[in-house]
């Protein structure tokens, strides 16, 4: 467990889970909510864009006949295992960060 808390009062390890633990809500909340650790700041941005690029993603792939059902398939695949393996990181309080999205949203945290 991080000897760190967020300005919620949570650890930021445990923070930072709940940002994936809840597709979209959690780094919603703790994005608006987060005022002082940068360690949340970037799992709840990275959250909200892996998820929502992975359900725009989707979405598209439903417009694709026959192509588009096994292409949404592995999203689904795709989604599952990145949801847990992020998971994984930050409760261990790892900074990992996913190719192009994790280099994004640590630019966009370090202009706050």
């Amino acid at each position: 467990m991080s000897p760190f808390k967020s300005s919620t009062g949570i650890p930021e390890n445990f923070a930072a889970t709940l940002c994936y633990l809840f597709p979209m809500v959690g780094g919603i909340l703790f994005l608006a909510l987060e005022k002082r650790s940068r360690y949340v700041m970037f799992h709840a941005l990275q959250s909200m864009l892996m998820f929502g690029t992975l359900a725009l993603a989707h979405m598209l792939s439903g417009a694709v006949p026959i192509v588009g059902l096994l292409a949404s398939a592995l999203l689904g695949l795709l989604s599952v295992l990145l949801w847990l393996v992020l998971m994984f990181h930050a409760v261990q309080g790892r900074w990992f960060k996913l190719p192009w999205i994790g280099g994004f949203a640590e630019k966009q945290i370090s202009k706050m």
